[in-house]
């Protein structure tokens, strides 16, 4: 069977699949020196394609589940990279073909992919309870080795879990331990039914609530405070009478509102206060403060569609608005549904992460990916808070930054005093290259290069593990 991808401006450039798994022992450092005391592995999830797309046509989220990991060890620092073996996976290295249509409309399958999990496991990695899964919002996580990546299972967390799927986004309390994570269309596509979990530092459900969204819409992303949870719904809203006629997963209503639950870390369905505000959007939140009665939840939030490839309902398109870090406000105390929002720099920036620790709790800075240009290069910045200024990586090159990841100089480091790790895209050269970069002086560009020698096409989210906590996690429990 002959394998032709098509023509399309998503396969051009860096953007043409890879389609390969890699392993490189040893990195080969071209500039600078890894800093001591590094010491663990960086994991990254995001997506490729195995086949070219059934209908000729791609968007940037789909594609299966390619599973990242850069191992620091002294110094010395590997590569590798393994296909997520999800269902869909298996039943299209089966039939030489893809066997899904558009993202995530099972309906446009074809017939062979009847009754076969379309999950793409694509989006990002967790590392919790000494277990390391990998995530995408369409489905339950997949564990894989933590050393070697192979595919392990599809878990539903040893029975703990009856949502049909888990969110890419989860959180973890790094002062309790605790992972909280939620589902969204929780019992299928198009409904809207939606479930929040939290387990304790052995893995143990301590907590479970289930209430109904206005409607069945992307919840990309969400926040958590020491106090409450936040759930925004945008109007990007799946309708099963559209994915029955082979349309969108999502379309944009730029009639409906933005809709905001706010809701104790403990509460039930009884509990979550409703916000309501214009239309907006956003993919992703930098962090959420309670004080006093407010809850200050701060995100990358666009003016229209963040993802302007899923239509309006009647066709029409929506033209790309930029990401501004934003800080909405919700006051628990207000006898009214209204929340108000401000930004916070006029930069705009996207991928928001902060100091890991600082999850949840008053903070002050931030990174994000900006100054992305029309040539497809961009870099990385530091928000500093208390002043909206920005320290940013002018590199000047032809190069463009994978989202970044803070790794604390020692445990403990104050805020934000520790290192961030990125992957360059060298859109001029062909090939990627890991940076480590100190996360106070990113003006000074990085302390470390290392060149890797494949094109690392594209990664979205993951999560940094101490070499302690792995080692941790390969003692056998005591009998």
């Amino acid at each position: 069977m002959e394998i032709v991808f098509p023509n399309i401006p998503l396969y051009e450039g860096w953007g043409k699949p890879l389609r390969t798994e890699s392993h490189v022992e040893g990195l080969e450092l071209v500039a600078g020196h890894v800093p001591e005391g590094l010491n663990g592995t960086w994991y990254r999830a995001g997506a490729d394609r195995q086949y070219p797309p059934l209908g000729g046509e791609d968007v940037f989220i789909d594609g299966e589940g390619m599973a990242h990991m850069f191992r620091f060890d002294n110094g010395h620092v590997s590569y590798r990279s393994r296909w997520v073996r999800t269902a869909r996976f298996i039943a299209q290295e089966k039939s030489r073909r893809t066997l899904f249509g558009r993202y995530r409309n099972r309906y446009t399958a074809d017939p062979e992919a009847a009754g076969i999990n379309p999950g793409t496991a694509n989006t990002s990695m967790l590392f919790h309870a000494g277990r390391l899964t990998v995530l995408k919002e369409d489905d339950l996580p997949y564990e894989v080795d933590p050393d070697t990546l192979e595919t392990r299972r599809r878990t539903d967390l040893d029975g703990q879990v009856s949502s049909v799927s888990l969110s890419a986004h989860p959180k973890i309390d790094t002062d309790r331990g605790e992972l909280l994570t939620f589902s969204f269309q929780a019992k299928g596509d198009a409904t809207t039914d939606v479930a929040v979990y939290i387990f304790d530092a052995e893995g143990r459900k301590v907590h479970e609530m289930w209430f109904n969204a206005p409607w069945a819409g992307v919840v990309h992303d969400f926040a958590i405070t020491e106090e409450h949870i936040v759930i925004p719904f945008f109007p990007l809203i799946t309708t099963l009478e559209t994915l029955k006629k082979g349309g969108t997963f999502y379309e944009w209503h730029d009639d409906k509102p933005t809709w905001v639950a706010v809701l104790p870390r403990r509460g039930s369905g009884d509990d979550v206060r409703w916000f309501k505000g214009p239309t907006l959007s956003a993919g992703h939140m930098m962090n959420a403060v309670t004080d006093g009665s407010k809850v200050h939840l701060d995100l990358c939030l666009y003016h229209g569609n963040c993802f302007p490839f899923f239509k309006t309902p009647d066709g029409r398109e929506t033209a790309p608005v930029p990401p501004i870090l934003t800080r909405m406000t919700f006051d628990l105390a207000r006898n009214d549904d209204a929340f108000t929002y401000a930004p916070l720099i006029e930069q705009p920036g996207e991928m928001p992460r902060t100091d890991d620790r600082y999850q949840g709790r008053p903070y002050r800075h931030g990174f994000m990916i900006m100054s992305r240009a029309p040539d497809g290069t961009s870099s990385l910045g530091r928000v500093d808070l208390a002043d909206g200024s920005i320290d940013f990586w002018n590199h000047g090159e032809k190069i463009s930054v994978h989202e970044a990841q803070f790794v604390p100089r020692s445990p403990e480091a104050g805020e934000a005093d520790g290192w961030l790790l990125t992957i360059l895209n060298r859109l001029d050269k062909g090939h990627s290259e890991l940076a480590v970069l100190d996360a106070q002086k990113l003006s000074e560009g990085p302390v470390a290069r290392l060149h890797i020698p494949v094109r690392v096409r594209s990664t979205f989210h993951g999560m940094w593990v101490p070499a302690e906590a792995l080692d941790a996690a390969r003692v056998p429990a005591a009998a």
